[in-house]
């Protein structure tokens, strides 16, 4: 494994990685084979089968991350700011080493932790974080805890340390818990801070933005129990707290446990109500169906209504779970616990004809069963099942025989267009919406985007490419007031899909109309798209200011 210099260059690191790019374009053997030991895409291929991936920046930039013992880049950029400011601010490199250790809700931003990279800051930095035992707590040095406590045993009560926090929130939150090397260190210190009277129900106030570190939020309060169950998912500290009499029914453990089902198991077997968190909900955002059946036998009610009924059109889990495009034995989990399979959608419209505009025909042939019946579909939804299916065949004779279908669709049934587009797998049924002359712009989903921003966001090049030559444009706005280039910008940033393309996607946009960038005149390192500044990934902000310069 390489060794970063004690003053790293994030300039320079962003110099090698482009090197390695064009010697990987070059067909140089020794890049290929640098690709092939470190890049898990390129691992045990041949040089023509590397050669042919057609690797780009982000690739290399993962190669060299990698090289430096990092799992990405990200990982890496974190680690190297970091160490600047440990040379040229301790202060702030302890703040710096904190947001690794902890999420931006405790720390004070919108980060998400990264304990691989608080981890090697240690393991090269020991003295990093002094002796404050608010700190020790982070990492779990359990000798520097009972020493505290020994000489103060209501410390174990206060909050303290750069971040404030009450001790046993240090330890459950610490993300660090999610590494071998320091998970039983921090249970341990988790065991003895409630043994030694620490409250078991302490919160503190979120300092997500835009609260802070300074003025947390008063009403969104985070529970020692939330820090081990819903965002560690530590299995064993949940089992702890709980067992020292933390409230299950803290309004976020069990929501945000459901990723992890022996967390939510703990949880609701400790009395963790589901009814009025809207945990039925979510679960059928993450697909989880083991955390679905758990949350109906512990007392879920199938039919429960959605937040901001009556104006929702999804107000009921079996309906929320067919927009999800979830499976037969989700539908069926929940039709076994009393689901209504009759509900409608304030439309009318049941849920059998909802998993058929929605592609599932499955889905629809269980409730056919379960509802007891099975009516001919009228020509629109006829139309609109043949084209969520991808049945190019059936959906063309539909419109044949009634050429003015999609003249007739309603505002909910031209919105499945972009319902579609934020759902991956959807590309096919898309494309022959299009195609058959479904309006291009039409917004929908969570965000109200239109097709090309879901694709975007998606990082779904092949998709936003058809889409942009089928009328859309880089214009398209969303709900949150911006337009294509603030999801790509988002996207491209945070990266919400593992094998999204947003430099595939930025190249669509430019070759249909949407400029190049312009560097900052005021020096950040965002760029100016349009007049309005933005920032993207590196890889994508290197391309947009590249077609800037274009003749």
């Amino acid at each position: 494994m390489k060794r970063i210099p004690a003053r790293p260059d994030l300039g320079h690191l962003k110099k090698q990685a482009k090197a390695l790019l064009a010697s990987y374009r070059g067909g140089d053997p020794a890049a290929l084979s640098r690709f092939r030991d470190a890049l898990p895409a390129a691992a045990r291929k041949d040089d023509a089968a590397i050669a042919a991936l057609g690797l780009r920046l982000h690739d290399a930039q993962s190669c060299l991350a990698r090289e430096y013992g990092f799992v990405s880049w990200v990982d890496l950029q974190g680690f190297v700011l970091a160490r600047i400011a440990q040379a040229n601010d301790p202060t702030r490199a302890v703040l710096l080493w904190l947001r690794a250790a902890y999420a931006g809700e405790i720390s004070g931003g919108n980060n998400l932790a990264r304990p691989a990279v608080a981890a090697r800051l240690l393991e090269e930095s020991p003295g990093l974080l002094g002796d404050d035992p608010h700190l020790a707590c982070a990492i779990g040095d359990e000798d520097v805890l009972r020493q505290t406590i020994a000489r103060d045993p209501d410390w174990v009560r206060r909050a303290g340390g750069p971040l404030s926090l009450p001790p046993l929130n240090a330890v459950a939150f610490s993300s660090l818990v999610q590494l071998p090397a320091f998970r039983e260190r921090l249970r341990a210190c988790a065991k003895l801070l409630l043994d030694a009277g620490a409250d078991p129900n302490q919160a503190i106030g979120s300092r997500w933005p835009p609260a802070s570190l300074a003025a947390p939020s008063v009403e969104d309060r985070l529970s020692a129990l939330y820090g081990a169950a819903g965002q560690n998912r530590d299995v064993e500290i949940t089992r702890l707290l709980l067992d020292a009499g933390a409230d299950p029914n803290d309004g976020e453990s069990l929501y945000h446990s459901l990723e992890a089902p022996a967390c939510t198991r703990l949880l609701l077997k400790a009395g963790a109500r589901v009814g009025g968190t809207n945990a039925l909900y979510r679960v059928l955002d993450l697909d989880q169906l083991e955390s679905l059946q758990l949350l109906l036998a512990h007392g879920g009610d199938p039919n429960e209504a959605a937040p901001g009924e009556p104006t929702s059109d999804w107000g009921r889990p079996l309906l929320w779970a067919i927009r999800r495009r979830r499976s037969a034995a989700h539908i069926e989990a929940l039709l076994d616990a009393g689901a209504d399979a009759s509900v409608r959608t304030p439309e009318g419209v049941d849920a059998r004809r909802l998993a058929l505009r929605f592609g599932l025909t499955e889905v629809a042939q269980l409730l056919a069963q379960r509802a007891g019946g099975d009516a001919q579909l009228p020509p629109d939804d006829e139309f609109i099942a043949a084209c969520a299916r991808g049945d190019g065949p059936a959906a063309r004779r539909i419109l044949a025989e009634h050429p003015q279908v999609i003249s007739t669709l309603s505002p909910t049934q031209l919105r499945l267009l972009p319902e579609l587009a934020a759902q991956p797998g959807c590309g096919a049924a898309v494309q022959l919406m299009v195609e058959l002359g479904w309006p291009v712009a039409t917004t929908g989903g969570d965000w109200d985007g239109s097709a090309l921003n879901h694709a975007v966001f998606r990082g779904d090049a092949a998709l936003a490419r058809f889409l942009l030559a089928h009328g859309a444009a880089w214009t398209e706005q969303h709900g949150f007031g911006d337009n294509v280039s603030g999801s790509l910008s988002w996207a491209s940033l945070n990266q919400p899909t593992d094998d999204g393309d947003w430099v595939g996607c930025a190249e669509a946009l430019v070759a249909h109309g949407m400029p190049g960038a312009q560097p900052d005149p005021g020096g950040s390192d965002g760029v100016l798209v349009d007049g309005r500044l933005k920032r993207f990934s590196d890889e994508v902000t290197d391309y947009l200011l590249g077609a800037s310069r274009v003749p």
